[in-house]
């Protein structure tokens, strides 16, 4: 598969965040660089970017970005492998207090996609959906999880109709031999769903996929503690933007935003989250389900009263 990527949502993030020359910015999720080259272009001298991500061929990208930048005038930028749920340790350590914009895009990038780790169930590759090397794989937990917790995480994070007959299809084949391969597993889903599920638009593994991807790097435990973190090292009127793409995380940050407004830390502006135009949509498929929701602190909020507000919005549950 051809790696490219397109960011979703260029100028509504860039009016969202409002970046100006001497901020501090982070981009929580380097992915494909394309919003991490968004950003650097608007700091300036006096300015520091911040990219994070946990996937070390993102990290790379974002440092041939920077390194692309020949502007005397460029910002400092700090460019880490780690997990955003780590935000406040990496300023701690990178000795940073406060920031004055951070951007959350929750989307794979083209290159994720492309890349041989069983993101995609395009081509055959190994069942792993991991960023490294090391930790547990797709493959473990198919081949090691019980029917009916296989058949809960399918339903809990894939928002899966079928997740119990895909569960007791995967048992049942895994008795004949490990399931290793996004082959193997795309055609247990088949096998464990009915005829007519396999005719529709969206392919019949997409929310398997999505569901193990997400256990795999518990991405919604960090998602949550990768917000309350950024609610807390914002600056009085400082911005949060969080690009989401599907129900189980938007509805994550919704809750996580909508509390923090309601206990006085801040306000979503807009109420209601953006969308992508019907021209952005038509040129980049990957956008039709990106909503993009967008959180101003609040000038009065002291960083005591942010701190002790935010910690109880950590057991969300989805």
């Amino acid at each position: 598969m051809e790696a490219k990527h397109e960011s979703v949502m260029p100028k509504e993030v860039r009016g969202a965040l409002n970046v100006q020359p001497s901020n501090v910015v982070v981009d929580a999720t380097i992915g494909g660089a394309g919003h991490f080259a968004e950003m650097l272009a608007a700091l300036g001298e006096g300015g520091i970017l911040i990219g994070i991500d946990a996937d070390p061929d993102a990290v790379e990208r974002g440092r041939e970005v920077f390194a692309r930048d020949r502007r005397p005038e460029r910002p400092v930028a700090h460019i880490v492998n780690d997990n955003f749920r780590n935000l406040e340790r990496i300023l701690e350590r990178l000795k940073i207090g406060h920031v004055d914009a951070v951007l959350f895009d929750l989307g794979w990038s083209g290159y994720q996609i492309a890349s041989p780790r069983g993101f995609s169930f395009q081509n055959d590759e190994p069942l792993l959906m991991t960023y490294g090397e090391t930790g547990e794989t797709a493959a473990d937990i198919v081949n090691t999880y019980s029917e009916e917790d296989l058949a809960n995480l399918i339903y809990t994070y894939g928002e899966e109709r079928y997740a119990r007959g895909i569960a007791k299809a995967i048992v049942a084949e895994r008795a004949k031999g490990r399931i290793l391969t996004t082959g193997s597993l795309v055609a247990t889903v088949l096998a464990g769903t009915p005829r007519s599920y396999h005719t529709r638009k969206i392919h019949p593994a997409t929310k398997t996929f999505q569901a193990l991807r997400i256990a795999v790097n518990d991405e919604i435990g960090s998602l949550k503690e990768g917000l309350v973190a950024a609610l807390n090292v914002l600056t009085p009127c400082g911005r949060l933007a969080v690009i989401t793409f599907h129900s189980i995380e938007d509805r994550v940050v919704k809750n996580i935003l909508r509390d923090a407004s309601r206990n006085g830390l801040g306000s979503l502006t807009p109420k209601k989250p953006l969308t992508p135009t019907r021209a952005e949509i038509l040129a980049n498929r990957r956008a039709r389900s990106a909503k993009l929701r967008v959180f101003e602190r609040a000038a009065s909020a002291s960083v005591a009263e942010f701190t002790h507000s935010v910690t109880s919005l950590l057991s969300y549950v989805v």
